[in-house]
């Protein structure tokens, strides 16, 4: 069925505008080459989006031609503002835009654990308020006939949490503030013009990754979210995929190998949130004898991890992969020194797995199913339930995992995966024949077992992710994944091609702890753009 001539106009100002968008300013004739429109076709279009104030004459082109210059169209960025919101725990971030993307003020609020709801929401609107002024103070100076010019159009905010499909609000969620919950409301209260949306952070991040950062040559792959918390986004043949309650990518309560419980529905503790959220990650650094930031979030986490990076990259490792072959096995943690209680009573030496029986009577799981005796409450090593060292799938190690590393000149060295030292942290270099100092081992630093241990929980949770998708690339997001860079995503990479038979690549993010803001920020302009580049009589101009 052909379309009426109404929506043939909408089609086409539509595509002229995303081609402005793109492309920058272009002629007439350049918008009747890009579209394969008639020059009468577009002749129309371009005085309908004029006298809509979306577009106006920004110059002349510079062709050397017969006559005068060809006119310059651009979009008019100022006919809207946009904000975006990346909502933390601890605080809210907030930008201003205009159409075309570009920032025009920036604003940022610490709210307190203290602070209650209405404080709260008060303190991020206003900080909302003050950025859409000083937005519009910086604004052209208003198209006559046409409403609307320079206000607060379209809002985003990414928040932690579950959005329900249905209603498109943030859902209750355990362990988050609740002026989160009364932000959207109070922001379209406050704001009766504008049009306020919000989303996952996490599929946020992911749609900034696939527009802008890491993900772009990507259709289909996961965003695995390292920061304050973990989290995945899923995006299967160009789209996001959300779940049937909106759950998709809730990965922290994933349970894994490697933690002492299992995560509850309203506690991810024990999931694999106990193995790599900010907590353990900085409690990982400190066992490894690693400088660690005072406090344990998600900026604090990222410093750990570059500082180790800067550290290995320094000393000339690159990236630190010491383990080889298919089944050599890497400890997420060790237990203490010496005896060791198990929970359910029973006494082993630390190093030595029970068998199955043991551990049967004994209400545990079996060795496939531990890797560390961290204990999620603390995020670090537990002295009084430490679990011996091993790694999920590993066989035939024997009671105290080793791993087969190269020392330069000396071929191979076999070296215990666990010792009394440094909990979590792998085993000192072991002395040579004749109780001569051993040769330099690469990944020996502290700080590269820091990273391979790190590496190795990152693992642990995206092969599970890797072996029901095959998302074929997985980017490490959030502020540790873009801190621990290539050197990072080359061992979760290498862990995974030992795990997992499906190839999948790894990559860092290249937006880190600023993907929330662009993907809200991306997300209010498509929104803004639907309503604003629809047909003249719905444009309200």
């Amino acid at each position: 069925m052909p379309a009426s001539p109404s929506t043939a106009r909408a089609l086409n100002d539509r595509l002229a505008l995303r081609l402005l968008q793109q492309e920058g300013p272009l002629t007439a004739g350049q918008l009747k080459q890009l579209t394969g429109l008639s020059r009468p076709t577009v002749a129309d279009l371009v005085d309908r989006l004029t006298a809509s104030g979306l577009i106006t004459v920004v110059g002349e082109s510079g062709e050397q031609r017969r006559g005068p210059n060809a006119r310059l169209y651009g979009i008019v960025a100022d006919r809207a503002h946009l904000a975006a919101l990346d909502v933390r725990t601890e605080g809210v971030f907030v930008l201003v835009s205009d159409l075309l993307g570009r920032v025009l003020a920036e604003a940022s609020v610490p709210i307190g654990p203290d602070a209650g709801t209405g404080p709260a929401v008060d303190q991020a609107v206003a900080a909302v308020e003050s950025a859409a002024k000083e937005a519009a103070a910086m604004a052209a100076p208003p198209r006559e006939g046409v409403r609307g010019w320079g206000t607060l159009h379209t809002v985003g905010i990414g928040a932690p949490g579950l959005i329900d499909p249905a209603t498109g609000d943030l859902r209750d969620s355990a362990g988050l503030p609740a002026w989160h919950r009364s932000l959207a409301v109070t922001l379209q209260d406050r704001l009766p013009g504008a049009r306020v949306t919000v989303e996952n952070e996490t599929n946020l991040a992911a749609l900034a990754e696939q527009r802008e950062g890491a993900a772009r040559d990507r259709d289909t792959f996961v965003l695995l979210w390292l920061g304050h918390g973990v989290g995945a986004a899923v995006v299967l043949d160009g789209t996001l995929r959300r779940g049937a309650s909106g759950g998709t990518g809730e990965i922290g309560f994933l349970p894994v190998p490697g933690t002492a419980a299992l995560p509850s529905a309203t506690d991810c503790t024990g999931g694999f949130h106990s193995l790599t959220g900010a907590a353990a990650v900085t409690s990982l650094a400190a066992e490894c004898g690693l400088p660690t930031p005072a406090t344990p979030d998600g900026p604090g986490a990222a410093e750990a991890v570059r500082g180790a990076v800067a550290e290995v990259e320094k000393a000339g490792e690159g990236v630190p992969v010491p383990v080889t072959g298919p089944r050599a096995a890497v400890p997420v943690a060790r237990p203490g020194e010496g005896e060791a209680k198990r929970r359910g009573g029973t006494d082993v030496t630390a190093g030595a797995e029970p068998d199955a029986a043991t551990a049967s009577a004994s209400g545990e799981a079996g060795p496939a199913a531990r890797a560390s005796g961290i204990d999620p409450g603390r995020g670090s090593a537990s002295e009084s339930e430490s679990e011996p060292a091993s790694e999920s799938g590993s066989a035939g190690t024997g009671p105290v995992a080793r791993e087969t590393v190269a020392r330069p000149g000396a071929g191979t060295a076999s070296v215990p995966a666990t010792a009394p030292g440094r909990p979590g942290c792998g085993a000192p270099p072991q002395a040579g024949p004749g109780g001569a100092p051993p040769a330099a081992v690469p990944g020996d630093l502290p700080a590269a077992r820091f990273l391979r241990i790190l590496a190795d929980r990152i693992a642990v949770g995206a092969a599970s992710v890797v072996a029901v998708l095959d998302p074929g690339c997985v980017v490490l997001g959030g502020e540790v994944g873009q801190a621990g860079g290539a050197v990072l995503a080359g061992l979760v990479e290498e862990r995974l091609r030992r795990m997992s038979p499906l190839v999948t690549e790894v990559r860092a993010s290249s937006l880190g702890g600023t993907a929330v803001l662009r993907g809200a920020l991306l997300t209010a302009r498509d929104r803004a753009q639907d309503e604003l580049f629809a047909p003249p009589d719905r444009m309200g101009g």
